[in-house]
């Protein structure tokens, strides 16, 4: 059973977590690889809504989907964004990358590759790693403005879609880490963490939400 002080935590760090802008045209849509087939849908419907001309999908595999998606998050996403009436010409694929500063670095690398001019990226993430993927943005590719989306969903809502809420609050904690900690490992801008939401993450580290924290020989070496 979950508390209902993890749920009121938990909702502190969601919020936290969203960025908040509004949806405006970009150069490109990147859509971020993960176990959410949900990020594939909501960068579809962007590319529908006319926020960008293109569309590059990156991710590899990793231990949350390779069973759901064994030929990869990317090869997985494009297929979904063309069911839902993508064409083939506006999708690229970044089928390498195993983390998020390899989704950065790889997405530039396929763009450059493809003569692609960018001066504004629509970055499209799970609900809780929009800040943590866009203070990536920032520091690794800081010459792009960034403007995140993400699925439109509530904290409960969007645990029901995945199924397994435990798993999503563990994830919500692991990414609180990642802002507090990858600044200073030179790969994110330092973003401001209220007390209120620090505090709930202490909570819920101490409450056994856990599973995705990074382990303290991870934290103290510099990079990943």
């Amino acid at each position: 059973m979950i508390s209902a002080q993890a749920w009121a935590d938990a909702r502190l760090l969601w919020d936290y977590h969203r960025m908040h802008h509004d949806p405006r045209p970009c150069s490109v849509a990147v859509g971020l690889g993960s176990h959410d087939l949900g990020v594939a849908d909501v960068t579809a419907e962007l590319y529908h809504q006319g926020m960008a001309p293109l569309i590059v999908f990156t991710g590899s595999t990793s231990p949350t989907t390779r069973a759901r998606m064994p030929r990869g998050e990317a090869v997985h996403y494009r297929e979904r964004a063309l069911q839902l009436g993508v064409p083939d010409s506006a999708v690229l694929l970044e089928p390498r990358a195993t983390n998020t500063r390899e989704n950065i670095e790889f997405t530039k690398a396929v763009l450059a590759e493809a003569g692609v001019e960018v001066s504004s990226v629509l970055l499209v993430s799970k609900p809780y790693e929009e800040r943590r993927s866009y203070s990536m943005m920032r520091k690794l590719w800081g010459e792009v403005e960034v403007v995140s989306a993400s699925t439109p969903m509530g904290l409960e809502e969007y645990a029901d879609s995945i199924g397994d809420a435990h798993m999503v609050i563990d994830m919500i904690v692991g990414a609180l880490q990642r802002v507090l900690v990858f600044p200073l490992k030179g790969l994110a801008i330092e973003q401001n963490v209220p007390d209120a939401v620090a505090a709930a993450y202490e909570r819920l580290c101490a409450e056994g939400f856990a599973s995705r924290l990074l382990p303290a020989d991870v934290v103290a070496r510099p990079g990943l």
